[in-house]
């Protein structure tokens, strides 16, 4: 991994790079890339049809890494405990879960909730225990793997050992799992030529020299690097409730330029921040705010913020964004615009970067085959990365269309949703980057099935 984990708090895992998340935890059900459910610890489930409650059937006979049961009541703890901890705490506020014995779960959202599917595969299953004690210094699951802390050193090397009582062993063949955290490009790549690791992300500055060195290569699509500009009604900072600041930082970065010189090629410039295929893409939709530095200081004297402002951008070091920073920097000036740089680091900082703290997070965030969880996480009041959590009355009247229609109707209403973010200029979309995962001969990557894959699962090495 390019970054080290956020700590054993199944409440505070951003999926990005987890693989130690994928080794000792399970879900209730998994999502496949299209966000259909897939079994997990529940070997079966059903749907209410007012899309409020998924009821489920858990295995028997599964236990955890401390010998007891993973059974519907550690179903209930969790979900209880996620809908009141962690940054996606508001995706759960009020739901009711119910165990009436040790299989059966049912899990009810206050209203309907289009997201029912992706919303269960989220949480990762531990024990009543550990989560009324919060003890979270050494992870208790039911995955396909169990962490060795004689081999383990925090921030470094996380080592697991297989766990053959899981329901789906057979899928994973390796005994031993090593994960080492390397934060340089060069000490990335030299483990991979010196086959100290098997694979890893690598960045697009080294691409050419993996690929010279006999390495095996799998490209990734779906992110889009953006800066979200979270604080709508400017309660933080004035200035960013005036739309024209807004639109006035879109217009001042190239966005080809940003594709061809800083992803070095790898990258499309990106007009919208929804993936290409997604009901809430806009085919043919040109870019809404030009290249024009000129046009951007107009905007900005119109405005009133001639002078300009001071904007915090937070950065943890290895995400990619500490080398867009300065060219974020560099533009930004040139309306004005004085970033500093806040830098983020220790088991915290995704909790740090998610509080609020910083309206203007500058991410290179994963699209969704399922654009409505884009949506949920992104747009919406309650949305983890919508940082500011102000609300908004458009948004959500198009939201409860979303929530009481489907087909043709729900896909007008997200790209009706698409077209009012644009236009109000909430996010400054720049590239929809490539991704690279670099791997060694002696094993075989397998493309992912599995949802939002945005690099190989552990069930993808073979």
């Amino acid at each position: 991994m390019t970054q080290d984990i956020t700590g054993w708090d199944v409440s505070n895992q951003p999926p990005y790079q987890n693989y130690p998340m994928m080794a000792v935890w399970d879900t209730v059900i998994r999502c496949d890339k299209f966000g259909k459910p897939l079994p997990g610890l529940a070997e079966s489930w059903k749907i209410s049809d007012d899309q409020k409650t998924l009821t489920a059937k858990l295995r028997s006979g599964q236990k955890f890494s401390d010998g007891t049961p993973a059974d519907s009541a550690a179903v209930k703890a969790t979900f209880e405990f996620a809908s009141k901890n962690g940054g996606g705490a508001a995706r759960y506020a009020g739901i009711k879960v119910d165990a009436p014995d040790a299989t059966d779960v049912s899990i009810t959202w206050p209203q309907a909730n289009p997201l029912i599917v992706l919303s269960t595969c989220n949480v990762p299953i531990t024990t009543p225990k550990v989560l009324a004690s919060k003890d979270f210094k050494t992870p208790v699951g039911s995955g396909p793997y169990v962490l060795d802390t004689s081999h383990t050193t925090q921030g470094s090397v996380y080592s697991f050992t297989k766990n053959d009582a899981y329901w789906d062993a057979k899928t994973f063949p390796y005994k031993k799992l090593v994960v080492k955290v390397l934060g340089s490009d060069t000490a990335v790549l030299s483990a991979l030529k010196t086959g100290q690791i098997d694979g890893s992300l690598i960045t697009t500055s080294t691409v050419n020299q993996a690929k010279s060195s006999g390495l095996k290569l799998q490209t990734l699509k779906g992110e889009t690097t953006r800066l979200l500009i979270t604080d709508h009604l400017g309660k933080t900072i004035p200035a960013l409730g005036n739309v024209d600041v807004r639109r006035a930082m879109n217009m001042v970065f190239d966005k080809k330029a940003v594709a061809d010189k800083l992803y070095l090629g790898n990258a499309e410039p990106a007009t919208q921040i929804f993936r290409p295929g997604s009901d809430a893409y806009i085919d043919g939709m040109t870019d809404p705010y030009p290249f024009n530095v000129d046009k951007a200081k107009a905007l900005m004297k119109s405005a009133g913020y001639e002078s300009g402002f001071t904007l915090t951008i937070p950065v943890i070091q290895g995400s990619g964004v500490d080398k867009l920073l300065p060219y974020v920097t560099q533009q930004l000036s040139l309306i004005n615009i004085k970033v500093e740089q806040q830098a983020l680091s220790g088991p915290n900082m995704y909790a740090e970067l998610l509080s609020g703290k910083y309206p203007v997070p500058l991410w290179p965030l994963g699209n969704y085959g399922e654009s409505l969880e884009d949506i949920n996480d992104y747009v919406l009041t309650t949305g983890i990365w919508n940082v500011s959590h102000q609300p908004d009355a458009t948004i959500d009247s198009l939201w409860a269309k979303i929530n009481t229609s489907s087909g043709d109707q729900r896909k007008q209403a997200e790209q009706d949703i698409n077209k009012y973010i644009s236009d109000q200029a909430w996010f400054v979309p720049m590239a929809y980057p490539d991704l690279f995962f670099a791997y060694r001969s002696n094993i075989n990557v397998q493309p992912s099935s599995d949802y939002a894959a945005l690099n190989p699962l552990l069930r993808d090495f073979k």
